[in-house]
């Protein structure tokens, strides 16, 4: 696994939402925007799902995604990749129900979508446009 960089998950915490994008099996895309997740250190996050359907079918045939992170208030723009997989009870799960329920009560928090961090790239405009940097 990776570790992510002090300026990446400053801007991570920064940047809502979040778009996540996962794939099929065969390869189909699809990408949604998350709002509601956590950083919980510099190899892992936490993202919820309230309403998934495309991308919780996906995550079962293909379990990689990637979370594109950036904003006005970011220092720069990052693509995270990782190797994903979906908790639907125990410690964590509740925590991250807890989590979402205190952001919006209505919200169903489904499931805890446990992202392990595998690599990163630059992704702001520039020279260095597309370099990996973990």
């Amino acid at each position: 696994m990776a570790k992510l960089t002090e300026t990446i998950m400053n801007d991570f915490e920064k940047a809502r939402p979040w778009a996540f994008a996962t794939s099929s099996a065969e390869g189909e895309p699809n990408v949604c925007l998350l709002g509601i997740g956590k950083l919980v250190d510099s190899e892992t996050i936490w993202l919820v799902d309230n309403y998934m359907k495309k991308t919780l079918a996906n995550i079962k045939e293909n379990p990689r995604g990637s979370i594109m992170v950036h904003s006005g208030d970011t220092e720069g723009s990052w693509q995270i990749k990782g190797d994903l997989e979906l908790v639907s009870e125990g410690p964590d799960y509740e925590e991250a129900r807890k989590m979402t329920k205190e952001r919006n009560e209505k919200l169903p928090a489904r499931t805890l979508i446990v992202f392990r961090v595998t690599e990163a790239y630059n992704v702001k405009s520039g020279d260095d446009a597309g370099a990996k940097v973990l």
